[in-house]
């Protein structure tokens, strides 16, 4: 286990009813902006409760509505704008990790005098940001407690992570119960991002990380054990929270810190999204599996972890082989089979492969010092194997 600095600063109110501590923003100014997607907050009556809740405890609020599942510069933009216009003291996401990710730059960008698409190219210019506070409608990305955005750029079929400490929410709100009407599709896709996230932090070669490993096996049980719940049961306060909490934990740094690497299924993932703007956690589900039976054949070092995955995980159980093997398509079957999500790049939409160089290019500058690296022509064959 390798040192490191855990720390997460995020307020976390868990459970029914815990909007009411948006009264909290009381104490950071007078004006914030609300940040949110589409209309599915007001058909659900949250935009009124936070609304009244916001006005009620003497707060002007400004709306930066309609961000994208993919979130574009341009928001970002428009929400920096509009901080900078209006005196904007805070930020408020009501949303997903789409409408936290575009609030966190908004933050940031609020803060910087240049064109905020120069934080998502280069960290090291986020030096300082609004404060960032969420209310979490969708389990996935684990934006409400992390210090990371993804931001794209489709005019130049770009999209990149950016991440700073000042980026990690002050102060977060989920309430499971606000989960309940998310689609099957995004239920499904939303269990996928937060395994790929677990996924990423778990296969590792630091060696003495014990209780990182544990950790992590305990919530891919967790999520393999919910997931199916949560579709057949939308309304389920039980499988809701085990995943909004699961997938919280998957990315806030309490199974990587000590531990992990650099992830590679992600910045693979992220050209897909740039390209051809496919759902985030139906583009990892696809990879993964193809991932595993690569790493697993270009290093055969690997197949123990996989194996250990295999029992601990699916409890699985024969020789390292033989296991690891059965853990891929245990894994497979989970996530196309049970969680019934597209199963190929085809069935989402990608009918061609002539952009698949250029994006594995760009991937391949991501996967430095990942679990096992992988060249530009490693990441083509992932892309074709998975088409």
């Amino acid at each position: 286990m390798y040192d490191f600095t855990f720390c997460i600063p995020t307020k976390i109110h868990f459970g029914k009813g815990q909007i009411s501590h948006l009264t909290e923003l009381a104490g950071y100014g007078k004006k914030v902006l609300l940040v949110y997607g589409g209309g599915s907050i007001k058909r659900s009556g949250l935009y009124d409760t936070a609304m009244k809740i916001l006005q009620d405890a003497g707060l002007a609020v400004t709306e930066l509505a309609g961000v994208e599942p993919n979130p574009r510069i341009e928001t970002v933009r428009r929400g920096v704008e509009l901080c900078k216009t209006e005196g904007i003291d805070m930020v408020l996401a009501i949303g997903g990790g789409s409408t936290i990710d575009c609030s966190k730059v908004v933050a940031a960008g609020a803060k910087y005098d240049g064109d905020a698409w120069d934080l998502v190219i280069d960290p090291s210019k986020i030096t300082a940001a609004l404060p960032i506070f969420s209310v979490l409608t969708l389990s996935a990305t684990g934006s409400e407690m992390d210090a990371f955005a993804v931001i794209s750029d489709m005019t130049k079929n770009e999209k990149w992570g950016t991440a700073s400490p000042c980026m990690i929410p002050t102060m977060s709100v989920l309430d499971p119960e606000y989960t309940y009407t998310v689609s099957p599709k995004q239920t499904s896709a939303g269990t996928a991002d937060m395994m790929s996230h677990t996924f990423e932090n778990y296969f590792t070669k630091e060696k003495g990380s014990e209780v990182q490993r544990y950790m992590a096996e305990g919530l891919l049980r967790t999520m393999i054990k919910y997931g199916p719940v949560a579709l057949e049961h939308p309304d389920s306060y039980e499988a809701r929270a085990n995943l909004m909490w699961a997938g919280t934990h998957a990315i806030n740094g309490l199974i990587s810190s000590g531990s992990a690497n650099a992830w590679c299924v992600h910045p693979m993932e992220h050209e897909l999204s740039a390209f051809y703007d496919i759902t985030h956690g139906e583009g990892l589900a696809i990879l993964t599996p193809v991932w595993m039976e690569f790493v697993m054949k270009k290093d055969p070092s690997t197949v123990a972890d996989f194996a250990a995955y295999g029992r601990n995980v699916w409890n699985l159980s024969g020789d390292d082989a033989a296991v690891a093997k059965e853990a891929v398509a245990c894994t497979r079957s989970f996530l196309f089979d049970t969680m019934h999500i597209p199963a190929n790049l085809r069935a989402v939409g990608i009918n061609e492969d002539k952009n698949f160089g250029i994006m594995a290019e760009k991937a391949a500058a991501g996967c430095v010092g990942c679990y096992v690296p992988l060249t530009k022509e490693d990441i083509v064959e992932i892309f074709k194997a998975a088409f």
